[in-house]
């Protein structure tokens, strides 16, 4: 799956430093806590780049029927994003692992100068190694990413606005 996170008033430059700031990671998970708990685990920014890990929880009784039946308990995802130094295109990728989660879930990312601005393209895939429930879950893995991504870019658009 394909997403792109539009910046149509803000370089690339301009969202590479809401990534590579404390403060703005710091926002985004107390917005993020609002929905559901939620925490920023190990933050890293340098010249070299930028590493993140959050924690999500989301609440078993949140989660779509057919997820419910895999996982039996409150579902804890740890995602982990790294992003290069900046340049014309910074390049990134990102991985996240649910313990004892029967698959995987990771992408790249993409942020670059457009006409308007700038956009950030993220290239998901999921995998869920369970016979004949696989497709479905990762099917319905990538939709919900879709939204989570959506907020985020939401977020970071607001964030941005709200410094100039």
């Amino acid at each position: 799956m394909n997403y792109s996170a539009r910046y149509p008033l803000h370089t690339a430059q301009e969202v590479y430093g809401a990534l590579a700031s404390r403060d703005y990671w710091d926002a985004r998970i107390d917005e993020m806590r609002k929905h559901t708990p939620n925490d920023l685990v190990h933050y890293h920014a340098d010249d070299a780049g930028i590493e993140v890990e959050l924690h999500h929880v989301l609440p078993r009784g949140m989660l779509p029927e057919l997820a419910q039946a895999v996982q039996r308990k409150d579902m804890t995802i740890s995602r982990v994003e790294s992003y290069s130094a900046f340049g014309p295109e910074v390049t990134g990728k990102y991985e996240a692992n649910i313990p004892a989660g029967p698959g995987s879930l990771g992408g790249t990312m993409r942020l670059f100068e457009t006409e308007t601005g700038s956009t950030l393209r993220i290239t998901s895939e999921a995998k869920v190694y369970i016979p004949l429930l696989g497709p479905r879950l990762e099917q319905m893995i990538l939709i919900n990413l879709v939204d989570l991504f959506r907020a985020e870019a939401e977020f970071t658009t607001e964030w941005l606005d709200a410094r100039r």
